[in-house]
């Protein structure tokens, strides 16, 4: 039985891999992009598989209302999908007020908007799968990305408490959470803020060469087997080198904690 896929940021990157390959298996995909002419050639090849809309995800009402009409247009809605995202450089004090709130909009405020529009639909149902595009940046944190890190940690913390919320409706929640990919993430779509003089010895200290960027349409196989299986993980990685980075984070986390648990128990007090 083919899916229903719902997928927002879907013009480029992972969301464009994921639509094709949805539609190339057979599964119907309601694809939103803030472009109108982004999806003219899967509709000629597709025809009514997909329904294209445009939609900014920041606009709560018209989030509630694309959910909608996807749902009315193709009976039910299988698998959601919060792709929309982008990147914001620069240092904690360098961002602006405008730039951090248009981060928070767009990848912590437009998933939830998507998430709580798609529940009803999901409950009514008696089920469904919910993926979040999270990050690698979502589990630990690097200089110079502070506000986007912020986002993504607030994308885990939310679905984390859905994960547990929902479980009982037979709705399944995934984080999907991506190393380093040849997508827009960090060229196009990417957000600089201006430049404080008083970290360039700072950047030049933490200056090395880029590393291999991961393959997106190497995502496709990987997308298509946790949303067809029976019990998907609650958080996966894609790509190579994240499991290793994050076991180190994590002990030397650990580390510190039990190093300081003396002070930690005379704080609860008598």
């Amino acid at each position: 039985m083919s899916k229903i896929w719902f997928i927002t940021g879907a013009s480029k990157g992972f969301g464009r891999e994921w639509t094709e390959a949805a539609l190339e298996r057979g599964d119907r995909v309601t694809a939103l992009s803030r472009s109108a002419t982004a999806f003219d050639d899967p509709v000629a090849k597709y025809g009514d598989d997909i329904l294209p809309l445009q939609v900014d995800v920041t606009d709560r009402t018209a989030v509630t209302a694309a959910v909608d009409q996807a749902a009315d247009h193709f009976g039910r809605l299988d698998i959601v999908v919060n792709n929309a995202g982008y990147g914001l450089f620069g240092m904690v004090e360098e961002v602006t007020e405008v730039q951090v709130r248009d981060q928070v909009e767009v990848n912590l405020f437009g998933p939830l908007w998507v998430t709580q529009a798609a529940l009803p639909h999901l409950r009514a149902q008696g089920g469904g799968h919910i993926i979040q595009v999270s990050s690698i940046a979502g589990v630990f944190s690097l200089p110079g990305l502070g506000l986007y890190h912020a986002s993504k940690y607030g994308l885990e913390g939310f679905t984390a408490s859905l994960a547990a919320e929902v479980k009982d409706f037979g709705i399944k929640v995934t984080l999907v959470e991506p190393a380093g990919y040849s997508t827009d993430w960090a060229g196009p779509s990417a957000v600089h803020a201006e430049r404080s003089p008083v970290y360039d010895d700072f950047r030049a200290a933490m200056a090395r060469p880029a590393g291999k960027r991961g393959d997106p349409g190497a995502t496709r196989a990987a997308i298509l087997q946790v949303v067809d299986a029976d019990e998907p993980p609650l958080r996966i990685f894609f790509g190579q080198g994240p499991l290793a980075v994050i076991k180190k984070e994590y002990a030397g986390r650990i580390a510190e904690w039990e190093a300081w648990d003396e002070v930690s128990q005379a704080a609860f007090g008598a």
